[in-house]
Formats: structure tokens, C-alpha cells, sequence
């Protein structure tokens, strides 16, 4: 047995400090001249429009469990995460197409919650910094109408019917045996939301004062988010053809 191997299988190994770079080789590039239709076409695309951008001021209150205590907190950082977010309308204005109408009024329903990572340490004289996750709920809504629209969602209807028929012996009751239907089913494009920014204010605090080098087992958050978002909805447009192929 070799008595001079001491390596412990388990020791990082130590790597250098310098690594290799490969410089790379510049390629020629030249501008490309687009195909595109003639000047005198009015092709109608599909393309998402923004309906509504809004600030949504959402206040939330949280106690957080640390485990092990915490003695102080080092770090909070944070994201929000949107589970669903959903336009329900509540007026009608005119008839842009057949059997489509504008929305004057809608309600706009959200909910989510904030992802926080605290970073906190303990009593421990020469301890680490330890990880604590939690995800904050939040739901809500919020009324939308007149100039809190770019332009206003557009909506169709669907309809069904149903005819009855005599009894051709008596011609004095309905057959009950015998129908006509008739159903109208217009497939709407979903409105729906996209985030642009989130602005966090909140106090975090213990329930319970403590002194100074004493823990804290739960974390109390009194948060204030201000959330902005778009609300788009897919729509046809016709646009003007600016160039020839």
C-alpha cells in the first residue's frame, strides 16, 4: 500500500485560471433587397393589436415561515407570474360586421403570484447563507371602459333556433315528435395579456419585535404591486403595399 497517497477522492480539483479562445474569422456581409408586394395591393393580414394597457395596483399580505430562524435578512428579490388573466365584457356598442359588436365595458379578471427568494442568515457565528422561496397569491379584477381602450375588443355572437310543426290529423296541437333547428356559431379570437413591468414596494418585519442577535421564525410582508400590462386580442387588418418585387 502506497502510504504517501493522501488524496481524498472527495477534493475539488484545483483547475488553472487561464482558459483557450478561438478568435473568429469576420464574414462578408451585404445588404439584401426585400420581395415584397406591388404598391397597388391592400393585403389583409392577421396580426395581434393592443387593446388596453394598464396599471394594475394589487396589494397582497403574507407571513412566511423561516425555518431555521433567521437573524437577519440579508437579501429579497422578486418576480410575478400570471396564471390567468381574462376579459369578460359587460356592454356592447355598434355592429362593425354582421353579428360582431364592439365592447364598450369589460372586466378584466387576473390572477398570479410573486415569486420571492430570501436570503437570510441564521445565529450560527460562522453559518451559511440560507434560501428561503415562497410564492404569494394574488386575484383580482379590474373595470375597463371607454378611454381605458386603444380600441375596443370586438365580439360575436352565436344563436340557435327552433321550429315546431302542426299535427297534420288534427291541425289544432303540435307534434311532439317533430323539430327544426338551426344554430349560428361564431368562433371568437381570445383576448389576452401581456406583462411589460412590475414595480414592488413592501415591508418585511417580524410579528414579534426581537432584540438585536435574537431569531425570528416567521417573516410578515405587506406588498404592494404595481403590475402593467397589455391586453391584445388578434385581429384582421388591411394595410397598403409600400414597394414593388
Amino acid at each position: 500500500m502506497n502510504q504517501n497517497n493522501n488524496t481524498n477522492s472527495s477534493d475539488p480539483i484545483m483547475m488553472p485560471c487561464p482558459v483557450e479562445g478561438i478568435n473568429q474569422v469576420p464574414l462578408h456581409d451585404e445588404k439584401a433587397k426585400p420581395c415584397v408586394l406591388r404598391k397597388d395591393t391592400q393585403p389583409v393580414i392577421k396580426v395581434p393589436a393592443v387593446l388596453a394597457e394598464t396599471t394594475l395596483s394589487i396589494v397582497v399580505e403574507a407571513n412566511i415561515p423561516l425555518n431555521p430562524p433567521a437573524v437577519e435578512i440579508k437579501r429579497v428579490s422578486k418576480d410575478v407570474f400570471l396564471t390567468q388573466c381574462k376579459l369578460v365584457p359587460c356592454e356592447f356598442g355598434k355592429e362593425v360586421c354582421p353579428g360582431v359588436f364592439t365592447v364598450k365595458r369589460a372586466k378584466l379578471f387576473v390572477e398570479g403570484f410573486i415569486r420571492k427568494d430570501i436570503e437570510y442568515s441564521t445565529d450560527d457565528c460562522n453559518g451559511v447563507i440560507r434560501d428561503r422561496i415562497a410564492t404569494v397569491p394574488f386575484s383580482g379584477f379590474a373595470d375597463l371602459k371607454g378611454n381605458d381602450f386603444l380600441i375596443y375588443p370586438i365580439l360575436g355572437g352565436s344563436s340557435g333556433s327552433r321550429s315546431r310543426f302542426l299535427d297534420p290529423k288534427t291541425g289544432d296541437s303540435p307534434r311532439q315528435d317533430k323539430y327544426f333547428f338551426e344554430n349560428s356559431v361564431f368562433y371568437n379570437e381570445q383576448p389576452y395579456c401581456e406583462l411589460i413591468s412590475a414595480n414592488f414596494f413592501e415591508l418585511d418585519f417580524s410579528p414579534h419585535a426581537v432584540n438585536a442577535g435574537n431569531t425570528f421564525d416567521t417573516l410578515r410582508e405587506k406588498i404592494v404591486l404595481e403590475l402593467k400590462l397589455k391586453v391584445l386580442q388578434t385581429r384582421q387588418v388591411r394595410i397598403q403595399s409600400l414597394g414593388d418585387c
